[in-house]
């Protein structure tokens, strides 16, 4: 007579927090920037309460929390609203709670502020620079990378998810997959770069033919692709161009992969040349976007060609750059150029008029010209 079942008892315990939240990001395809960012604003939001479950906070603790990073913490407007969406994701897709009490917080205000824009020389000198502290085999790449943010107005994670299938010398042209927001598009490929870049995938199908012989994991594929085309992965098609010299582990598979190189090692080489040059200390590898897009404006190209060049959703995020073109050398021309003398040769101490602060004043005539027996002049003016 056969035994009756034992029910299977499943010892395992029930996900926290956190790895619920990894959780439900990923079937929302986020990426992983985006799941790490989320779980460090839930992660501080909780420490900052004294571990207190979400769950049991509403409007009054998530407005503390955001007051407690603008005033305590001193952090850009940006900031806040980054935690605001990381906790708003929590309780609508973690929790699944209703959010009477969303009308209640306040959103800070982004300021919007003026992008550094470099000269066409600076960004020659930049480049020149970065070749320069780059010059052994194993780190040709990266003043390629530099060479392509300016040439073509990429995101420099746009630059280092480059698949070799993505690079068409033929037509000239570089497909961007999956942008910012999920976009692709198609840029142009620069004439002047077309064989640095040839070397440059003669050298990753290097690696790529190294991991093939050792029989090594392939590179990350996006979505469900892996499985859906389970040897894409190892496919030169598929191959970064600029793949990372070692071998990494993959922080969601924990397979050892070829990752593409680090964007904090083409950080770190980009700082150090700004810093040699004398640049502004904002310049970072975006900049080189943003003088992509107004050295563009500067010579004649149509801001909707430059919008869809850039991938943005909207022309009025294109439009800061016309804003950049105002201030710089294609703006309004200032008063004092029209009030100095155009024979003044530059470096020259300013006229005493312009040392004269009752000069200034008095340009206009007295309030009583013309009722009194005195004449207006500023030697017999009294100072303000």
């Amino acid at each position: 007579m056969a035994q009756p079942a034992v029910p299977q008892t499943d010892n395992t315990p029930p996900p926290t927090l956190l790895e619920e939240t990894r959780r439900v990001l990923r079937a929302a395809h986020c990426s992983l920037r985006t799941e790490e960012q989320y779980v460090q604003w839930i992660r501080d939001f909780v420490r900052f309460h004294r571990r207190c479950h979400p769950r049991d906070m509403g409007a009054d603790e998530v407005q503390a929390y955001l007051t407690h990073l603008a005033a305590d913490r001193g952090v850009a407007a940006a900031t806040p609203r980054q935690a605001l969406s990381a906790l708003l994701f929590l309780s609508r897709r973690v929790l699944g709670g209703d959010l009477p009490w969303l009308a209640q917080i306040g959103r800070p205000r982004v300021q919007r502020r003026l992008p550094v824009v470099l000269s066409a020389e600076q960004v020659l000198a930049l480049l020149r620079e970065l070749a320069r502290r780059c010059p052994g085999p194993d780190s040709q790449d990266l003043p390629l990378i530099g060479q392509l943010l300016y040439g073509t107005g990429m995101r420099i994670t746009e630059a280092l998810r480059l698949r070799v299938k993505e690079i068409d010398f033929s037509r000239r042209t570089i497909v961007v997959r999956e942008g910012k927001g999920g976009k692709d598009r198609a840029l142009m490929l620069p004439d002047v770069l077309q064989s640095p870049l040839r070397a440059q995938l003669t050298r990753s199908h290097i690696l790529w033919q190294h991991d093939r012989d050792g029989g090594r994991a392939g590179v990350w594929m996006p979505d469900a692709l892996a499985r859906k085309y389970p040897r894409a992965g190892q496919s030169w098609a598929w191959h970064w161009v600029f793949p990372q010299a070692t071998l990494s582990l993959d922080p969601r598979s924990g397979q050892q992969r070829r990752h593409h190189v680090y964007d904090q090692r083409f950080q770190r080489v980009f700082r150090k040349a700004a810093a040699a040059l004398g640049l502004s200390p904002l310049a970072t590898p975006h900049t080189l976007r943003h003088c992509f897009a107004t050295h563009l404006l500067q010579r004649g190209q149509d801001i909707r060609t430059v919008q869809d060049l850039l991938g943005h959703a909207d022309v009025s995020t294109t439009m800061i750059y016309t804003h950049v073109l105002k201030v710089g050398g294609g703006g309004v021309r200032s008063p004092l150029d029209s009030l100095l003398p155009d024979a003044m040769p530059p470096g020259d101490a300013p006229p005493s008029v312009l040392r004269e602060p009752a000069a200034l004043y008095l340009v206009a005539p007295p309030r009583h010209a013309g009722r009194g027996s005195h004449a207006f002049s500023p030697a017999t003016a009294s100072r303000p």
